[in-house]
């Protein structure tokens, strides 16, 4: 055991860069210190002058400290991880890096450890640069984990080492086969104060095996997620690598007040099924920030249950903030919001997104059968580059578990607006398709500039739509749109909610 804090003691500076108020620094502290230099004693001028120095010095590290902010932040300063009293090397308990040797057990053995400092404080576990393979692990409460620069945590690729498990109670169904799925590479249940951080490091699904097997139909159960963590609260997972995972990559599920900000998230982005970026699935209270995600599938799916399965377990996700991301969805979508929502979604805030070279952009997808709402839905400045779709809303995506579901349960969709819309390359800007039992009812838009990649009619398509635009917006919106202008003014109410020109062929 090793009695030091030596890589928590300094935490990475990326930690450090998402102070909303660091430009507000530069404007008050000169002014302070002229004011203390002019009518205080030295030392309290030496004090401003060194609090000055520290800020400046502090702002540069975190410039510098390798991540990317394309958007200036506009948010408040959140908790550091927390130091832990104990941090254990992996070493200690047997583990190598050699890519070769399975160090389960020692990841194992280490959470043992931690579980027992819960009363006081927890512990946390480093893992030093190098490979180290493994099967899957739990994690415990009150534990860090922390992956050095240069730390490659492997997931072996023979399922014969992933545990089984039920079916999540919302989903009824393993997802891709019925009955029991694979668990993750790192999972944990009913946990609280969980950290996943680092320098860096990296957590590697190796999933090329997996996605091989599945296209193959040689698995006879659902892969399992990368990352896992189920009914626990207080969760922070920042500045790692997530990368290869055989299913969907991050998944936090029925958790409360989870923080995921610095992440970098990586799978080829054709020939790895299913392999989304974020997953947040009946999840309340969550932050999703400074990312960047290039996958599979959609780079963030919110989800809250499957049908009559999601109906019955009842819980929503409710209170989530996506910004300042990059991200990138050539078979799928950029964020999207369902098909799996049948336990309702809500207020949910969706801003300083960048969406490049993606089938779809931003995507609400639900069916008949679902249930369920979505609603107090605002995205608000989003870029679209090279997008076959920009804004989606579809209500007609027919998967279900089993034939147990109820056809006449059908969702509700209403309060969605979209703000500072603006892109190029992208050859239908919007295609809101409603049904007269699926309606999409109050819809807004507003400052919207969007190039189209083909000069083609009915780029802005509508099917059972109501709503309003204010201003002048581009494309020219559908005739499903009441008008108003940049004043509030009505100019145009529409007669035609329920008219339709959707175009599936441009």
């Amino acid at each position: 055991m090793v009695e030091t804090l030596t890589p928590t003691s300094s935490p990475p500076p990326l930690w450090r860069r998402s102070d909303p108020n660091h430009h507000h620094h530069r404007r008050w502290i000169p002014s302070a210190c002229a004011f203390f230099l002019s009518t205080h004693k030295t030392f309290l001028a030496a004090l401003c002058l060194a609090s000055l120095v520290t800020v400046v010095y502090w702002q540069r590290g975190a410039a510098g400290a390798g991540g990317f902010s394309l958007f200036a932040p506009a948010f408040q300063l959140r908790q550091l991880p927390k130091l832990r009293p104990v941090a254990f090397n992996l070493t200690d308990f047997g583990g190598v890096g050699d890519g070769v040797t399975l160090n389960t057990a020692a990841f194992e053995k280490a959470v043992r450890a931690i579980s027992k400092l819960g009363g006081k404080g927890g512990g946390q576990l480093n893992v030093p640069p190098g490979n180290w393979l493994t099967a899957p692990f739990n994690l415990t409460s009150h534990m860090t984990l922390f992956l050095a620069e240069g730390a490659v945590i492997l997931g072996i690729d023979d399922e014969k080492y992933w545990p089984l498990m039920p079916p999540l109670p919302s989903y009824g169904y393993g997802r891709e086969h019925p009955g029991p799925r694979y668990g993750s590479l790192i999972h944990g249940q009913h946990l609280k104060d969980v950290t996943i951080t680092g320098h860096n490091g990296t957590i590697n699904g190796q999933g090329q095996a997996w996605w091989r097997k599945y296209k193959q139909k040689l698995l006879n159960h659902t892969r399992g997620p990368l990352v896992q963590i189920m009914w626990s609260s207080n969760i922070l997972i920042s500045n790692i690598t997530l990368r290869d995972s055989p299913f969907w990559t991050l998944h936090p599920y029925d958790c409360k007040n989870v923080t995921i900000k610095n992440l970098t998230i990586l799978a080829p982005v054709f020939q790895a099924p299913n392999t989304d970026g974020i997953d947040p699935d009946s999840c309340e209270d969550m932050v999703i920030e400074d990312c960047y995600i290039s996958v599979g599938d959609d780079a963030i799916a919110i989800k809250s249950g499957w049908d009559q399965y999601g109906i019955r377990y009842g819980r929503p996700s409710k209170n989530i903030l996506i910004r300042n991301l990059v991200v990138r969805s050539n078979v799928s979508a950029g964020i999207s919001i369902g098909s799996e929502m049948s336990g309702g979604v809500s207020n949910i805030t969706i801003e300083n997104i960048y969406i490049w070279k993606s089938r779809r952009a931003v995507r609400i997808k639900t069916a008949p059968g679902r249930g369920g709402y979505v609603r107090g839905i605002t995205y608000r400045n989003l870029t679209f580059d090279t997008c076959r779709v920009g804004i989606v809303i579809k209500t007609d995506y027919n998967e279900h578990p089993d034939m147990g579901y109820d056809p006449k349960a059908f969702p509700v969709l209403e309060d969605i607006s979209y703000t500072s819309i603006h892109g190029e390359s992208v050859r239908v800007p919007v295609r809101i398709q409603g049904t007269a039992e699926i309606p999409v009812k109050n819809v807004f838009f507003q400052d919207m500039s969007v190039g189209v990649a083909k000069k083609k009619k009915h780029v802005f398509q509508c099917a059972f739509v109501e709503g309003r635009v204010v201003g002048t917006i581009f494309p020219a919106p559908c005739e499903n749109l009441d008008l108003y202008d940049e004043a509030g003014n009505l100019v145009r109410r529409s007669t035609s909610q329920n008219s339709s020109d959707i175009d599936y062929d441009i």
